[in-house]
């Protein structure tokens, strides 16, 4: 019998394990990409809030941070999504993968795939995961509603088998994973692996500051709730005075909060304000949202920025996967991916005597 940790995931990216580190903004830094790489995962640079420039320079110190190669994310819609495109197209020597949601047309797909990237998107329904396959997509990443950020009403154990039942490429399973054992049931299900967000950035080597991790350790699935006030489009987050402020807030103060994060990111990106109306307008394209909405989730990163950059868990926004509930620990990259192989290994060993129980690992 093979290795069952041996799956389409490890070998079309060529990690030891199938488990995806997935891209933070502000938080899947070279230095979490390079540890979770280097613990035997698969790890996404967040190229989604970074200029063209700056994402060259976080490919190069990646490059230098590890031997292994990695993916990045980006948005189609994002301000120099062109520039971000050949700047990943001219590193295709060491980025493996792209993910994204649905901005990417058939011509962007098959750049990528002519370099020999992998084009990996996320997804959080069943008709989206045909539509990226139909257009080239190699492999499909489904977020069940236990997700966190953006998020849908779909929950994992739902949405895993609706999507292997619907298309033949490899899927990965997110949402709610945070161990050894989820590993094994999506493996399970017939995934070809996991990815985690929250587990990776409730570790010793995320770049988050203490607060905010203590925030995050703190926090059970009732300090966590789903929100459609900050864009229009359901976020899971870590109920905090800045949410709650969101929350009491009406369509006038929607729109100051547009304005504002918009001045802030205008600020920090040097970006114009045709180029925020801009990116506006393309994330108005891929959903129902309004304009101010559009605006504030254009610039929302500004205000998650300021929890997870900054430090301020007060003022800032801190989207969660509704996993963080249960997780009160911080571990290093390796010693989470050597708790969850280990658990992995054990349970699918397991099978074969149902009898056996296990303490849970998170």
């Amino acid at each position: 019998m093979g290795d069952p940790l041996s799956t389409p995931l490890t070998e079309m990216l060529g990690c030891r394990l199938p488990v995806v580190q997935t891209a933070m903004g502000w938080i899947a830094t070279p230095q979490l990409v390079a540890a979770s790489s280097d613990a035997g995962a698969f790890g996404f640079l967040a190229g989604a809030v970074m200029k063209p420039a700056e994402l060259a320079e976080e490919i190069a110190t990646l490059k230098n941070m590890t031997s292994h190669n990695f993916g990045v994310n980006f948005h189609s819609f994002q301000p120099g999504a062109k520039e971000i495109v050949e700047v990943i197209l001219a590193n295709a020597d060491r980025v493996r993968a792209v993910s994204f949601g649905r901005g990417p047309d058939a011509e962007m797909i098959g750049k990528f795939r002519d370099v020999g990237i992998i084009c990996m998107p996320t997804v959080g329904a069943q008709k989206h995961a045909e539509k990226m396959v139909a257009l080239g997509c190699q492999a499909i990443t489904i977020q069940g509603g236990e997700g966190g950020g953006h998020t849908g009403s779909v929950a994992t154990t739902v949405l895993l088998p609706q999507v292997l039942d619907a298309v033949d490429v490899p899927v990965i399973a997110a949402g709610g994973f945070a161990d050894g054992r989820g590993l094994a049931a999506a493996l399970a299900y017939g995934a070809a692996g996991i990815a985690m967000g929250t587990r990776f950035m409730m570790t010793s080597d995320s770049p988050v500051p203490q607060g905010p991790k203590s925030a995050y350790t703190r926090a059970t699935t009732n300090d966590i709730t789903v929100t459609t006030k900050v864009d229009g489009i359901p976020q899971r987050m870590i109920i905090n005075p800045m949410l709650r402020k969101i929350e009491r807030s009406g369509a006038l103060a929607k729109w100051q909060r547009g304005l504002m994060a918009g001045l802030a990111m205008k600020k920090q990106t040097g970006s114009s304000w045709a180029d925020l109306i801009q990116t506006a307008r393309g994330m108005t394209a891929h959903g129902a949202m309004s304009l101010p909405e559009a605006m504030m989730a254009a610039a929302a990163p500004m205000l998650l920025q300021k929890a997870v950059v900054e430090g301020d868990a007060q003022n800032g926004l801190m989207a969660t996967g509704l996993v963080a509930g249960r997780l009160d620990n911080l571990p290093s990259c390796a010693e989470l991916i050597a708790a969850i192989e280990k658990d992995a290994r054990d349970r699918i060993a397991s099978f074969a005597t149902p009898t056996q129980t296990f303490k849970g690992v998170a």
